[in-house]
């Protein structure tokens, strides 16, 4: 049976994941894109479980950007503290805050350019935000998307700005919202980093190749496995 290619192997993967997970929920409770731009913002380096467990102690404080400026920064640190990187992730929710209202009429932008201008907001979470609040085009890739597509060589896994470009060649825009939360339940889920048997797994049994298999079995982990460096050629 000859070889598929990148493009028949999306097909395939992109077909059993939604037989798996056929409408995926946000996994980040919210009522609006500011409160999921929050929500996002919170789960950096934190689970979404944590996350859905602290908003609305926030919210029930402050779930607009004129609520929020009312509290003070410390204010909104002693009520994040479960999320980690209180200090950092409270200040950047006072500061996107109030640029929301002093520039932006207190909506959340809808262009990635803004997004990414304020406090702690990246690439990821504008994607997020874009992808799901706006519904506007976007692949948000998160770290079980970035290692599921470096498993099954849909990508190399040199870096995430890579394998977004790869996925987004690969599926079908239409699909992009659907299947990268699919992606990410399939990870969490069944695809673990450490210690999957690649050959018991529904996807990754045929869609990794022979040498990620053997390089996972041999490492004990699907973090950052990498092809060995290639030797320079003699001059």
């Amino acid at each position: 049976m000859p070889a598929m290619n990148r493009e028949e192997k999306a097909r395939k993967i992109q077909s059993i994941l939604d037989e798996l997970y056929p409408r995926p929920p946000i996994p980040l409770d919210h009522e609006d894109p500011y409160t999921l731009l929050i929500a996002v913002l919170l789960s950096a380096q934190c689970t979404d479980v944590r996350v859905n467990q602290t908003t609305p102690f926030l919210f029930a404080r402050a779930k607009t950007p004129q609520q929020m400026v009312k509290l003070s920064t410390e204010e909104i640190r002693e009520i994040i503290k479960p999320c980690g990187l209180s200090p950092a992730k409270a200040k950047a929710i006072a500061g996107l805050s109030r640029i929301l209202l002093d520039k932006h009429a207190g909506r959340v932008p809808q262009t990635f350019e803004e997004l990414e201008a304020l406090p702690g907001v990246g690439h990821k979470t504008a994607s997020v935000v874009m992808i799901h609040a706006f519904k506007k085009p976007a692949f948000p890739v998160d770290t079980h998307i970035h290692r599921l597509a470096a498993r099954w060589a849909l990508s190399d896994g040199s870096n995430v700005e890579r394998t977004e470009r790869d996925l987004k060649a690969l599926f079908p825009e239409r699909d992009w919202e659907r299947l990268h939360l699919q992606m990410i339940y399939f990870g969490r889920q069944q695809c673990p980093a450490l210690r999957h048997d690649l050959s018991g797994c529904v996807i990754c049994s045929w869609a990794a190749p022979k040498v990620r298999h053997a390089r996972e079995k041999s490492a004990g982990s699907g973090k950052d496995v990498r092809p060995p460096a290639r030797k320079p050629r003699a001059r």
